[in-house]
């Protein structure tokens, strides 16, 4: 059977150890070196990026996140072993894990840390499409004969050299579709490299339970289930007029994936459509301060990811979620694209008060959407808004303040709300 030392990049017919290097970390299977379509996913990423900066966090419980009335945006895997997961509200994380050190997120070095993994997967293919700062999907189809070796070495490879020259690492999933390689590349990590080949996907999907599904969420599961469908098994006795009828476009998609069938291509040109973010409360609230606070906090954070891709918005998102778990969205078009945390917030703040009777609510977020490039002259001019120039300019001054000085050299008085 081919197999492949991940330390050394031997290839070689099977055996529990190497070979060459006499090492255990050999990945073995039938159509190892026929698989092209994979999925790059690094481990824990934010958290992942601060131990390497900070030694001193290496062994300890490091959870990336806000204050108390936060969430977790990423928690490194010794706190993930305690129970916490991403999403989780602070306060909760900190009952699992009262020890975790919480960190601030520094998104320019998360930034420049995937742009350097990037130039690393451009080496190997120029089909990479990137899902966010610390996945993406790799075509290695033809790669072959310019390597002079097969995609899996390729990979192994690649997160190789990431962990020698970025001390970071990844797990890789190698398929022969986007599906099956995104599912791969969750079911070993971290540092893993797992493969789901042709011949075996259909007795690999049958038992599996349907939120396997990328996009699958708590919502979708509990509709599935009303119609007794929990495992792949389940799925394969629908007839796909059936799942039409009931989910309507998703009742095509899941026929399809039930059967591990996946016809959407690699695409390195697939668009950034959209920038948002949001957070879940602890508490349901009508608090108009409390809101406030938190309409800025993540109109800063949209405002962070924007000028990191260099993207500009036309239009501005709220999101809210009652109580009732009903969803209320507004939307106002801009003259002018934007990535000024200060447009940004004053453009939704003022949205909440189109549905602020409808509170109280437990989830607010924030975003940008028909987004272009950036213009580094951008300023944030508003003939109805005289002052908004001088505000655009103060928070360019900031940022290269915060750059220069950390996240928190300069805080706004409503982040403290």
């Amino acid at each position: 059977m081919p197999a492949l030392c991940r330390d050394c990049l031997s290839t070689f017919d099977t055996g529990p150890r190497c070979p060459e290097c006499g090492r255990p970390r050999v990945i073995e299977h039938p159509e190892l070196f026929d698989l092209s379509i994979a999925h790059m996913d690094c481990d824990a990423f934010y958290a992942s990026v601060e131990k390497r900066d900070d030694p001193s966090l290496r062994d300890k419980p490091v959870i990336i996140g806000g204050g108390k009335r936060g969430v977790v945006s990423t928690a490194c895997y010794i706190a993930r072993i305690r129970g916490v997961t991403s999403a989780m509200p602070m306060f909760q994380a900190l009952k699992l894990c009262p020890d975790a050190v919480v960190v601030k997120g520094r998104m320019s070095a998360y930034v420049d840390a995937s742009r350097a993994i990037r130039v690393m997967m451009d080496d190997l293919t120029p089909v990479v499409e990137p899902l966010s700062l610390d996945e993406a999907f790799m075509d290695l189809t033809g790669t072959a004969r310019l390597h002079h070796a097969p995609p899996a070495v390729m990979l192994a490879g690649l997160v190789k050299r990431m962990e020698d020259e970025l001390g970071l690492s990844g797990s890789i999933g190698l398929s022969h579709n986007k599906f099956l390689a995104k599912v791969a590349s969750d079911l070993d990590k971290p540092r893993g490299f797992s493969i789901i080949g042709k011949a075996e996907t259909a007795a690999f999907l049958r038992e599996k339970p349907v939120r396997l599904i990328w996009g699958i969420g708590p919502q979708a599961q509990i509709s599935l289930e009303k119609v007794g469908i929990r495992t792949f098994s389940d799925l394969l006795r629908w007839e796909k007029q059936d799942l039409v009828a009931r989910f309507g476009g998703m009742g095509e998609r899941l026929y399809h994936l039930a059967r591990g069938e996946d016809r959407r291509r690699v695409s390195s040109r697939t668009p950034v459509k959209s920038i948002s973010n949001e957070t879940t409360f602890f508490e349901d609230t009508a608090d108009t301060d409390l809101l406030d606070g938190h309409i800025w906090r993540l109109s800063e954070n949209v405002s962070d990811r924007a000028k990191a891709k260099g993207k500009a918005g036309r239009t501005v998102t709220l999101k809210v979620k009652r109580a009732n778990h009903r969803i209320l969205t507004r939307q106002s078009s801009l003259d002018e694209a934007t990535q000024i945390a200060d447009k940004i917030y004053r453009t939704a703040r003022a949205l909440l008060e189109q549905v602020s009777n409808e509170g109280p609510f437990r989830l607010i977020g924030v975003g940008i959407s028909h987004l272009e490039g950036a213009d580094e002259g951008e300023a944030g001019g508003d003939l109805l808004d005289p002052q908004a120039r001088t505000r655009a300019e103060a928070e360019r001054a900031s940022d290269k303040i915060r750059e220069r000085f950390g996240s928190d050299a300069i805080i706004k008085g409503r982040a403290l709300r």
